[in-house]
This record gives structure tokens, sequence and C-alpha cells, in this order.
């Protein structure tokens, strides 16, 4: 239950904040989706209080992926903002949505993404120097 929190988590970290994207009459841009805290699209590094993590890369599009530190495919499906929150769903016959309750970007992006009913994760933006070898 736990490891499917934290693949979860991994989607939380995109959902839309105003809605799908949608082009817009006035000026013929399309508008991209947030997480419910206004987190952009990218990828992030989410962790359980017990150590257990995962990369989770959402998308614009509103889609996201999930995979292990090791590169191991996880999870994948779409979110979306509901009642102020982030909301992800994979894609599998049957999968329900699971939600999370976000704080506020700390300035470095970190923020605490918390689902319904589970235990909090840490969620930080992921960079390519977090992935570069220590000497």
């Amino acid at each position: 239950m736990r490891r499917r929190a934290i693949v979860m988590a991994t989607v939380i970290l995109a959902a839309c904040s105003g809605g799908p994207a949608e082009d817009s009459a006035d000026t013929g841009t399309e508008t991209a989706m947030t997480l419910a805290n206004g987190s952009p699209a990218g990828t992030y590094y989410v962790a359980a209080a017990d150590g257990t993590a995962s990369l989770v890369t959402v998308n614009a599009d509103g889609t996201y992926s999930q995979v292990t530190p090791e590169g191991t495919d996880a999870a994948q499906g779409t979110f979306e903002v509901v009642d102020g929150k982030t909301c992800f769903k994979t894609r599998s016959v049957g999968a329900v949505p699971i939600c999370y309750s976000e704080t506020e970007p700390a300035e470095d992006g970190s923020y605490t993404a918390t689902p319904d009913g589970g235990e909090p994760l840490s969620v930080k933006p992921y960079t390519a120097a977090d992935a570069a070898p220590t000497d």
C-alpha cells in the first residue's frame, strides 16, 4: 500500500489548476496544466518517511509518468485538479484517482503532498544536477 502511495505521489506532481489545456480565442495559446498548489510541469523526486522514493514527471498536457530511481517504469496516467487537490489516475482498467492535498511550495519548489487517508510525502523538483555522480 505504501508503494502504491509513493507511485501515486509521483502523479501528485501534475494536476490542472484551470482545467484541461484549451486554446485561447484571444491569444491562440494553450493554458499549461499545473498542480493544485501552482507547481509547474516538470520532474519531481517524491519520498516517503520510510525512504521509499520515485521520480514523477508531470506534463503540461495533463499526463504523468512515474519511475523508480533505478529507472523502472512504475506508473503512467492522467491528472487533474479537483476541489483544490491534485488527483492522479493510472492507465489501468478500473483505476480510481488518488487525490493529494499539497502545501504551498517553498522557495526551492519543495512541498508536502498528503494523499487522502495516507501519510505525507516530500516532493521536490528534480534536476540534472541531482543525477550527477558525487566524488
